[in-house]
């Protein structure tokens, strides 16, 4: 299959599996999905990969913690932005943390560029949110904000972890650690999962097309894109998600939300077009 093909299915199931994660919101908390989520996928990834057969230092295993937390962090607060928020509105959005990071460590006119782009689809689409007067919006807003900064510093700290020797297998450590680190924070708001087999079915399903699934189908793609087709592929995510939340959810984007759709889309694709493409670039949430 074409990696492009590969990608865009890569964006479906991981978009699929947000959509059906706000299904189960009225059963269970939001960021009890989210940490659920990440338990089911640490467990998956751990089975899949047996970090145990490789030798950790201990500098190794504090970096790939102080990303896990990054990331579970990262997933708690998407989760509780899209309680509020339209699908394809919270990943526009969130995008604001990777293209800061290309615009603070470049030095070039698309970074200056990307960021300014950015800035105005980031503004249109928090206006027409907050115009339309949906409940919970600016709750929405504030934790899709906390979110892109989570992103950025998991792009950040997913360098270091990336230039190790595997970096997936370091990636289901991570999980497992961000799992750990919010145990006693959320488990408790889980709880509900165990009185049906249906609510565990639904949560191994977010899971799997969230991020087993397109975890797996990075590593292909990235072995096989240029830079350049990266960022084009990488500019597709918000669109996805857009399209996602309209058909699933029935969230159909307004006019200037199109609008700030496509300014972020080309913000991604001038930021990210001169950068290695990386796993951890990637949208995760």
């Amino acid at each position: 299959m074409p990696a492009p093909a590969l990608f865009v299915a890569s964006g479906l199931t991981q978009y699929l599996g947000a959509a059906l994660a706000i299904g189960l919101f009225v059963q269970i908390p939001a960021p009890g999905v989210a940490w659920l989520r990440l338990v089911v996928a640490a467990a998956v990834l751990l089975v899949w990969r047996r970090p145990w057969r490789l030798r950790w230092t201990r500098r190794d295993l504090s970096v790939v913690a102080l990303f896990g937390a990054t990331l579970a962090a990262m997933n708690i607060s998407f989760y509780l932005a899209i309680e509020h928020l339209p699908l394809g509105t919270a990943v526009a959005i969130e995008f604001v943390g990777p293209v800061t990071v290309a615009a603070i460590t470049g030095s070039g006119w698309r970074e200056r560029a990307g960021i300014g782009l950015a800035a105005v689809g980031v503004v249109l689409l928090a206006g027409v949110t907050l115009s339309l007067g949906s409940p919970g919006a600016v709750v929405g807003l504030a934790w899709i904000l906390v979110a892109a900064v989570c992103w950025a510093g998991y792009i950040l700290l997913g360098r270091k972890v990336a230039i190790g020797p595997d970096g997936v297998t370091s990636l289901s450590v991570a999980m497992a650690a961000g799992a750990l680190f919010f145990a006693p924070l959320l488990a408790a708001r889980s709880a509900p999962v165990l009185g049906s087999w249906g609510l565990v079915g639904a949560v191994v399903g977010v899971a799997v097309l969230s991020s087993v699934i397109p975890y797996g189908l990075e590593q292909i793609v990235l072995r096989r894109v240029s830079a350049a087709t990266f960022a084009v592929l990488l500019a597709m995510l918000p669109a996805t998600a857009a399209v996602v939340g309209a058909v699933v959810l029935r969230q159909w984007p307004h006019g200037l939300d199109v609008v700030g759709l496509l300014l972020v889309s080309g913000a991604i694709a001038l930021t990210s077009v001169r950068r290695r493409p990386r796993v951890e670039a990637i949208a995760p949430a």
